[in-house]
């Protein structure tokens, strides 16, 4: 049995919190780098080139890539063989976000209730999906989802008989009714399977994957890359002004379900899309 005491979680994720909000991963910034290269229309080229620009000044100033920092969206992997000491788990996950946001200055974007809109002035809580696996480790995965593109994600409840046609159907649909409302371009995430919430997760997780990277399931990784070129065939562009590189990746995770379902949600992030990893 390993013990972790939750100071080092506190800690890990008040880091975690500043460092994404600053600098983008080097897979994002590898395949915007790339976008402007692939970019055919002059007007998506200025614009990506500006968006290279301002995470390029993010980076170097400390200043926030976005001015939306998001809402702290946190996948946390615990070894069976941990035990933790000092506090409460998810109090000290909290406390992280709170110290790294009110520490960051970054922008406190959550409110307390969600019909009342009392902002919570630490943007706190976050919303933490935990995990038990094998081992005495402890990995955290912290995506700040901003709700430009979050608002125009979608859960698609399909037939079966709808199939995997039905699944490039509703990706398809999803993505063009966003439009210039994602902030494009963006990455799609893509649950399918599971339930109802299941694959809502599935698809948020999806957004954390390396965007170089493509699924591991042969079929996946060819639907994948076929969504991807359907995507940059609609003609959204950069920023919603025309162009090819509406989407820079698109990222499919898959769950068993039910003889009956076909459970299929799409999350797209903008392209600040920001994941960060870290292990205790």
């Amino acid at each position: 049995m390993r013990t972790v005491q939750v100071q080092t979680v506190t800690d890990t994720v008040r880091e975690m919190c500043i460092s994404v909000n600053h600098q983008l991963s080097s897979d994002m910034v590898c395949k915007l780098t790339e976008a402007v290269q692939i970019e055919e229309s002059p007007l998506g080229k200025q614009i990506l080139g500006q968006l290279v620009e301002n995470m390029d000044i993010a980076k170097s100033e400390m200043i926030p890539i976005c001015q939306d920092t998001g809402m702290a969206v946190i996948f946390i992997e615990i070894g069976q063989d941990v035990h933790f000491e000092g506090g409460n788990l998810e109090d000290a996950i909290n406390e992280g976000v709170r110290r790294g946001y009110v520490d960051g200055y970054l922008r406190k974007s959550v409110v307390r209730d969600p019909i009342e809109r009392e902002n919570t002035k630490d943007n706190t809580p976050a919303v933490i999906h935990y995990s038990i696996v094998p081992g005495d480790g402890v990995k955290i995965t912290l995506a700040p989802k901003g709700f430009g593109s979050e608002n125009m994600s979608r859960v698609f409840m399909l037939k079966p008989a709808q199939g995997i046609e039905g699944v490039k159907e509703a990706v398809l649909t999803a993505v063009s009714e966003a439009g210039p409302n994602a902030c494009p371009p963006m990455v799609v995430g893509v649950g399918i399977g599971g339930t109802f919430e299941k694959c809502a997760i599935l698809a948020k997780k999806a957004l954390t994957r390396n965007v170089q990277e493509h699924s591991s399931i042969p079929y996946v990784a060819d639907l994948e890359k076929e969504l991807l070129e359907k995507i940059n065939s609609l003609g959204l562009g950069p920023g919603g002004l025309g162009g090819r590189m509406t989407a820079l990746a698109v990222s499919v995770e898959t769950y068993p379900t039910h003889i009956a379902g076909l459970p299929v949600a799409v999350n797209i992030c903008c392209h600040v899309n920001r994941h960060i990893v870290r292990e205790i």
